[in-house]
C-alpha cells in the first residue's frame, strides 16, 4: 500500500511541476474562474466544445499541489469526450474524493487522488477545477468552494 501512495505522490508531484494544458486553449468558447479562499487556489478553465464534445481545454491560475495536479490530469481526462460524459466523469470522481464510493478502474488516472479523502479541507482543492470546468461548459461564470 505504501507502494501505491508513493506513487500516486510521484504522479501529483509530476503534475503540479509539469502541469499538462495550462494556458488558453485557441479558439476557446467558454470559460469560467474559480476560488478557493481557504486554500488561496484560483483556476480560470478554458474549453471548446464543437459538437456536443470538448475538444480542447486549459487552464490558467495558482494553487496548490493538489489543485494544479488536478485542473492538469483533468484536462488530460475529459478533452475529446462528449459533454455528459465529462459531468457522469466528475460526479464519479466527487464522489470518489469525499468518500462517497470507493475508486474503479473507470478514473484511471484520476484514481490517485483518492487519498484526498482523509484530508476534508483538501477536497476542495481537488475539486475546483472540476467545478470551475462544470461552470464553464453550462454558460461561464464564477465558482468559490467557500
Amino acid at each position: 500500500m505504501s507502494e501505491l501512495r508513493e506513487l500516486y505522490q510521484t504522479m501529483i508531484l509530476d503534475h503540479y511541476k509539469r502541469p499538462r494544458n495550462r494556458g488558453r486553449p485557441e479558439a476557446a468558447d467558454r470559460r469560467a474562474a474559480g476560488d478557493n479562499p481557504l486554500c488561496g487556489d484560483k483556476v480560470t478553465v478554458f474549453a471548446r466544445v464543437k459538437d456536443g464534445v470538448v475538444t480542447d481545454v486549459g487552464f490558467e491560475g495558482s494553487g496548490c499541489a493538489i489543485s494544479t495536479a488536478s485542473a492538469s490530469l483533468m484536462t488530460e481526462s475529459v478533452k475529446g469526450r462528449r459533454v455528459e460524459e465529462v459531468a457522469k466523469l466528475f460526479d464519479r470522481f466527487h464522489e470518489v474524493v469525499t468518500g462517497a464510493s470507493e475508486p474503479g478502474s473507470d478514473l484511471g488516472k484520476l484514481t490517485v487522488f483518492v487519498g484526498v479523502r482523509e484530508f476534508p479541507m483538501r477536497v476542495k482543492c481537488a475539486t475546483l477545477a472540476w467545478h470551475t470546468l462544470r461552470a464553464a461548459l453550462e454558460g461561464g461564470g464564477a465558482v468559490s468552494t467557500e
